[in-house]
This record gives C-alpha cells, structure tokens and sequence, in this order.
C-alpha cells in the first residue's frame, strides 16, 4: 500500500487535491472549481487517491464527496500539513477554496446521511 501511496502523491494535480481535502471533505465540484478541472479529470485524479488508500469517499444522492482517509499515514499526513505550502498552486487552491460558491451552484451540501 505504500508504494500506491507515493505513486499517486507523485503527481502535481493529486498533491493540491490531497492539499485541499487537508482542509475539509469536498464535493467533487468544489475540486473542480478550486483547481480549474474537468469532472472526468477531477474523478480520475480523485479515483487513482482513493485506490491507494489516501481518501475515502461516500455518495448522496448524485453528489460524491471526499475526505483524506482515516488509514493514512499520520506521519505523512503532518509531513504534507508542513509541506504543502511549497506545493506549485497551493496559496490559489486555498484562496479559491475560501471563496468558492461551487457547492452552491452544483447544490451539494455537506450533511451526512444519517442512518
């Protein structure tokens, strides 16, 4: 499971990913829109994280949303929390986080279902 880690944090676009659900879980739109991707380029960024076990990921409804998940390294989880500041495109994903109105026009929210 490691080595899927590395693999998939050693691509630019899925460490802002990884940077920004540090943050707080995410509809895939507000990805989108933070990091000015397609849908099909979002969900394959966000596919290829969770499949290496670094996110996990629930639907409601036709909305997916996502979070870093709870088997994630904690070592390397404050290792990136340190880092990602350094990462190319970090302060405007974050600005663009702050600011993004995308959850509002895709009509997503971020209550849980509850069972």
């Amino acid at each position: 499971m490691t080595e899927q880690i590395f693999k998939a944090l050693g691509d630019a676009t899925r460490l802002r990913i990884v940077a920004l659900l540090m943050q707080r879980e995410l509809c895939v739109c507000e990805v989108m829109d933070c990091l000015d991707l397609s849908q099909p380029n979002a969900s394959r960024h966000l596919t290829i994280l969770k499949n290496a076990g670094v996110l996990s990921g629930r639907k409601q409804a036709q909305w997916a949303y996502y979070k870093i998940s709870e088997t994630f390294p904690e070592e390397l989880y404050q290792y990136l929390s340190k880092t990602a500041p350094e990462i190319p495109g970090y302060a405007a994903a974050i600005e663009r986080l702050h600011n993004s109105t995308a959850a509002e026009k895709c009509g997503c929210t971020h209550e849980e279902k509850k069972s």
